[in-house]
C-alpha cells in the first residue's frame, strides 16, 4: 500500500509539471472551484495519508537516508506544488526546483521501502 502510495506521488509530480507547461501554452486562468480545489483536495488526502505511514515506516526501520522531516519537507512541498501547478504565473524556477526535490525524496523513500521488504 504505501510502496503503491508512493509511486502514484511521484506520477503526481511529473503530471504537475506537464500541467504547468500546459497551462502556460494555454494561456488560460483555471476555475478554482471546478478544477483546482477538487484535484488538489484529492492529492491532499493522499499526501496526508502517505505522511503518515511512511512516519511509521521511518520510525519502524529506521532506513538510512531517510529522516520524517523530509517527509515532512516534501508533503508541505507536495501540497504547494499541486495547486501551483494550474497557475501559469508561478515561479518556473522555484516550482521546477520544488517537483524535483520532492520527487527526489520520494524515489528515495521508495528504495527504502525496497531495501526493507528485501531484507525481511
Amino acid at each position: 500500500m504505501l510502496q503503491q502510495l508512493t509511486e502514484q506521488l511521484i506520477e503526481e509530480c511529473t503530471a504537475c509539471l506537464a500541467r504547468f507547461w500546459q497551462m502556460r501554452e494555454e494561456d488560460r486562468e483555471p476555475d478554482f472551484f471546478q478544477e483546482v480545489k477538487p484535484h488538489a483536495d484529492y492529492w491532499h488526502q493522499h499526501v496526508l495519508q502517505w505522511q503518515q505511514q511512511a512516519d511509521v515506516f521511518i520510525q519502524r526501520y529506521r532506513p538510512k537516508y531517510m529522516h520524517t522531516m523530509q517527509v515532512h519537507n516534501a508533503q508541505e512541498a507536495f501540497t504547494q506544488f499541486v495547486v501551483q501547478s494550474f497557475y501559469k504565473g508561478t515561479s518556473k524556477k522555484r516550482f521546477e526546483q520544488s517537483i524535483l526535490s520532492t520527487k527526489y525524496t520520494l524515489e528515495t523513500f521508495l528504495k527504502a521501502l525496497k531495501e526493507a521488504q528485501y531484507a525481511e
